[in-house]
């Protein structure tokens, strides 16, 4: 068995598929952050609650209604979309324009309301949420052994991610919604909804987090505070890439994932603080982020 710096190889290439399944959370995640940011100018501290609400959803979708895995994984992220699309047009449209503060306060009260309402109606320890039958096993890659839903994880979170920047970065609807951010009176002049396509990307956003939690769903139990554990680490991620950078949000949360992987193994008590570390270190020689524009 060969060694690198005292670790045998197989402990390293688990801790790297470790790393880019976490990572894989992150960019989704991100990802989606990054949008409502970038549009709505809005810092949702909700994302991670919408990332738990996806999970339930899925949950009670197979629990009490017999859906299987394949159709809560369409389901469950459509109905936290416009969950967040109402959310949008009721409240947190009044705050546009605002001190950020106020939708900080907003979302964080959210998130106080949905984690105390799960948390009294289900508990705190968790609901188990079985493995598709498809996915369940493991495959030979020849230098490690990887479990299907894993990589099931990765493949998707990379497809879905892509697909988003392609949206954005490259057809006309994305075009409306950057013109949207930058001139908002200009391009509702031109008969595009701005109001309507506010409330679509807040919708999307918040999909996004709640497929991440569907993902998420077989591999962790599914408790009220499990997007909580992940918020603070999906703000650092946009911010090292850029805040409201699409592909700053992608790419930092799958390399983040992989550093925080490989930490552990060298030196598993610093794994929780690497990625502030990054953050400060980005901050002091890149302000902007890795991917941002610098303003002026």
């Amino acid at each position: 068995m060969m060694d690198i710096f005292g670790i045998p190889i197989q402990a390293l290439l688990g801790q790297l598929m470790l790393g880019i399944v976490n990572g894989s959370f992150y960019a989704v995640l991100s990802l989606g952050l990054a949008i409502i940011f970038g549009v709505l100018k809005i810092v949702n501290f909700a994302h991670g609650a919408f990332f738990m609400l996806g999970a339930f959803t899925a949950f009670l979708l197979a629990q009490y209604m017999g859906l299987d895995y394949w159709v809560t994984l369409l389901v469950a992220p459509l109905l936290v979309a416009v969950f967040g699309m109402l959310f949008e047009f009721l409240f947190l449209r009044r705050l546009y324009g605002l001190d950020p503060i106020y939708g900080l306060l907003l979302t964080f009260s959210l998130v106080l309301v949905l984690e105390g309402g799960f948390r009294v109606a289900f508990g705190s320890s968790g609901q188990p949420f079985a493995t598709p039958e498809l996915l369940r096993g493991t495959i030979n890659l020849g230098f490690m052994i990887l479990p299907l839903y894993r990589g099931f994880v990765i493949l998707s979170a990379l497809l879905l991610c892509l697909l988003t920047w392609f949206v954005i970065e490259r057809t006309s609807l994305g075009a409306s919604l950057r013109a949207a951010t930058e001139r908002s009176e200009l391009t509702q002049a031109f008969g595009i909804n701005v109001p309507r396509l506010i409330t679509l990307t807040y919708g999307v956003g918040v999909g996004l987090a709640a497929f991440a939690g569907v993902l998420a769903a077989p591999i962790f139990h599914v408790n009220p505070s499990m997007g909580s554990s992940l918020v603070i680490i999906i703000f650092a991620v946009v911010v090292i890439g850029g805040l409201g950078s699409i592909m700053g949000a992608i790419v930092t949360g799958l390399g983040l994932g992989v550093v925080e992987g490989f930490t552990r193994v060298f030196y598993s008590e610093f794994s929780s603080t690497i990625v502030f570390l990054v953050m400060v270190l980005v901050l002091l020689l890149r302000p902007a982020g890795l991917f941002g524009r610098e303003e002026g």
